[in-house]
């Protein structure tokens, strides 16, 4: 087995495919793009696939260009044709996450990129809500890389602990990664309550 996902993961075609995963994976929440970059950086300790050095920009870019696929798809198609938002606690939360943009929105698009399902809600919601085109480019341009960096990061250190064991250290750097979309998705729930805490103490000061 580990010589067919060697044989997989040195195909030409990888950074492409990676490139498109990325893509796609800013506007379809149910790609595992995070799982498959952490793997491949992984592999790259032993040499089994491209070098780290080329995994992250392209990760990067295929990032940026899926945040701005979300954006443009936010701001031409209504918030209520997306399936994943048409449940009362979808409603919800793209109502939160409106709010948020409104008052940190730098903070929140940075941190949701590392959150699956969050990053697809912030960045289609900030073009339906008109969220400053400027300062969106701004912000995901410089969240794209650093998420990208992190996820190879958390790779190579599975791969540096793990080096004769490629494949237990791509599944230990998936579930790091995945961990830290769960502990980042943590973050901003607690964010959410506390603002709608203080939002109901404004309230019940007038």
């Amino acid at each position: 087995m580990i010589e067919h996902v060697a044989a997989v993961v040195a195909s030409p075609w990888i950074l492409p495919l990676l490139f498109v995963l990325c893509v796609v994976d800013g506007f379809l929440p149910p790609v595992p793009s995070e799982s498959v970059l952490t793997a491949l950086a992984t592999l790259s300790v032993s040499g089994a696939g491209p070098h780290v050095a080329m995994l992250v920009p392209v990760a990067a870019l295929g990032a940026f260009a899926g945040d701005q696929i979300a954006y443009r798809l936010g701001a031409q198609v209504p918030m209520e044709r997306w399936p994943w938002f048409r449940s009362p606690r979808g409603r919800q939360r793209v109502r939160w996450v409106r709010a948020a943009l409104r008052d940190r929105g730098t903070a929140l698009i940075l941190a949701a990129r590392f959150v699956p399902v969050a990053r697809v809600a912030v960045t289609t919601t900030a073009g339906a809500t008109a969220y400053p085109r400027s300062r969106f480019l701004l912000v995901t341009a410089f969240a794209a890389p650093a998420w990208a960096g992190f996820c190879a990061l958390l790779g190579l250190g599975a791969g540096t602990v793990l080096p004769l064991h490629p494949l237990a250290a791509a599944a230990v750097g998936v579930v790091a990664g995945a961990l830290l979309g769960m502990l980042a998705d943590r973050v901003i729930r607690l964010s959410r309550t506390r603002g709608r805490m203080r939002s109901r103490r404004a309230a019940t000061r007038w």
